[in-house]
């Protein structure tokens, strides 16, 4: 084949088959969007891009070793032996001509100083938190205020803690009236999407007219 040529190609029927229509309409282009998932160490962020995203997602996790014991608190996911050391990276098509890509900031105090690159162009950010540590996610917070980014709140249930109401958990983190909180599991894929509609909706509706 003349690679010279390759853009001229067209898929075969076979390789389109099952394929909606514009997915196979190469007149139009897709809008891509940026979103940066931030929160706390181990609230779940390289869960909420992995599971939602359609494609292999990037991550840069590292192992744990005894040299982070005294910086990284366990105590809350004594399971967890890797974390995010740069970034996480994945993508979704929500629908026809809306692409998300999505960055997943990395947790720990000692690695913040990468959030200004993840953010620049992102049109909003999920911040999750954990109800067991609330506390954690005051500094993303912080951030995306000062930043003047539009977020959202996503409280990741886990498995076998008390589930609070959104109310409970806006009155806990002093989060404005006009900041989505949603519960949400990033293990299940439904609710992560459900999180980046409320996410672009919001963005939306923060856009001066």
């Amino acid at each position: 084949m003349d690679f010279a040529d390759s853009d001229t190609v067209m898929a075969s029927p076979a390789a389109e088959e099952g394929l909606q229509s514009w997915q196979t309409d190469r007149s139009r282009a897709p809008i891509a969007t940026k979103i940066v998932v931030a929160g706390g160490f181990g609230v779940g962020k390289t869960t909420f891009v992995g599971t939602v995203s359609e494609i292999t997602p990037l991550t840069t996790e590292a192992v744990m070793t005894t040299a982070s014991e005294e910086l990284d608190d366990l105590a809350a996911t004594p399971e967890k032996t890797t974390t995010t050391v740069a970034m996480d990276f994945g993508r979704i098509t929500l629908d026809s001509d809306l692409v998300l890509y999505l960055f997943g900031t990395p947790g720990q105090k000692r690695y913040w100083f990468m959030w200004d690159d993840l953010v620049r162009g992102a049109i909003g950010a999920v911040v999750m938190a954990d109800t067991r540590r609330l506390a954690d996610c005051f500094p993303a917070l912080d951030y995306f205020e000062s930043y003047g980014l539009p977020y959202i709140v996503a409280v990741n249930h886990f498995e076998g803690t008390t589930r609070y109401e959104e109310e409970d958990v806006r009155d806990a983190l002093s989060v404005p009236p006009r900041v989505p909180v949603v519960i949400m599991d990033a293990r299940r894929r439904i609710t992560v999407v459900e999180s980046l509609l409320a996410m672009v909706g919001h963005a939306y509706d923060s856009t001066p007219e």
